[in-house]
């Protein structure tokens, strides 16, 4: 298939980007390098430098492709940052949005897959979390997401758009080529292995009397290659479908940290604060209906798998994407 990922230069984009590339597809990005990396961009694709806030932009970019299907990535994706600018996310992540659908509506893309998030959910009452749990946002970040998935469904009824909907979890590890660097980093593995690389002298610890074994937050990592790999199997659903995608297993901050000792050799110094405002002491997925639906089966189950892959690409480039050589040449 032609297949136009949109915000292709992110880091779950890049990968799936990398992965479609692979299994015969043909591949344009289209992103306006806000957040992603022109270096994350497999050399195999067409790069089309554009912003969704553009309609005109878009719909060239679907029209001259000739696109048959969308993956969408593009979104601002800060949970604080959405606590303290929410017109910012309301904006990026449905208006733009909205341009898009309207833009595939126009030039007849009737496929869509969406990156969505567990945080539609806020707080669960219940673990591991299913489809069929309350939406209750606690953040105009997942609020924005939940918004845009209610509109999918109009776009369904109305325009007859077929849509995929992956809520994830925590995304994590790397492909040989392509890894995780964003601009301002949030998210706990990257942060912990820049002390390994001594970037940063230790990594903070938000929380240790949480009701869990070990008092720390525990959550569902899974590997950016079997999410990926969730994004190629829904481009083949035959019907409009919300999914929530883990590994159905929990791995505690402390245990993330330990893993990262023990694969990089280094000590790690760790300071200890107290909890974030939100954070909920257990966030597991249950994704038992897109194995069942999709035959969907995560290939990395084990957390130190996962951190092996993330260590090697972060080895390989120490200063990520800023070196400008991530993707000088097609994987191998």
């Amino acid at each position: 298939m032609k297949i136009l990922v949109a915000g292709g230069a992110g880091y779950i984009g890049s990968v799936c980007t990398e992965l479609l590339l692979n299994e015969g597809h043909a591949v344009a990005v289209f992103d306006n390098l806000s957040e992603g990396h022109r270096a994350a961009i497999d050399s195999r694709a067409e790069f089309i430098e554009g912003d969704l806030a553009n309609f005109e932009q878009i719909r060239s970019a679907l029209e001259t492709f000739r696109s048959e299907a969308v993956m969408h990535f593009a979104a601002s994706a800060l949970v604080g940052e959405s606590m303290q600018n929410p017109a910012k996310y309301f904006r990026n992540n449905i208006s733009n949005g909205l341009n898009l659908l309207d833009a595939m509506i126009a030039t007849g893309v009737n496929q869509l897959v969406f990156s969505s998030t567990c945080a539609i959910f806020g707080p669960p009452e219940r673990v591991p979390i299913d489809e069929a749990l309350p939406k209750n946002p606690i953040n105009p970040y997942g609020e924005s997401k939940l918004a845009f998935e209610k509109i999918l469904r109009w776009y369904g009824d109305i325009h007859g758009l077929r849509f995929v909907s992956l809520r994830y979890f925590n995304a994590a590890g790397a492909s040989e080529n392509y890894g995780e660097q964003h601009r301002i980093e949030t998210h706990l593995i990257p942060n912990v292995l820049k002390v390994a690389l001594g970037q940063t002298p230790r990594v903070d610890i938000y929380g240790t009397d949480y009701d869990t074994p070990d008092g720390t937050c525990i959550r569902d990592y899974i590997h950016i290659l079997d999410l990926s790999q969730a994004h190629i199997l829904a481009l083949k659903s035959t019907k409009s479908e919300f999914y929530n995608l883990g590994t159905g297993g929990g791995t505690s901050v402390r245990e993330v940290i330990a893993s990262c000792r023990k694969i990089t050799g280094h000590k790690i110094p760790v300071l200890e604060k107290p909890r974030r405002p939100g954070d909920p002491a257990r966030l597991i997925a249950a994704s038992d209906k897109i194995q069942r639906e999709l035959g969907w089966r995560p290939k990395f189950q084990n957390i130190d798998a996962i951190i092996e892959s993330a260590w090697r690409w972060h080895q390989k480039f120490p200063n990520g994407y800023d070196q400008g050589t991530a993707s000088s040449k097609p994987p191998t």
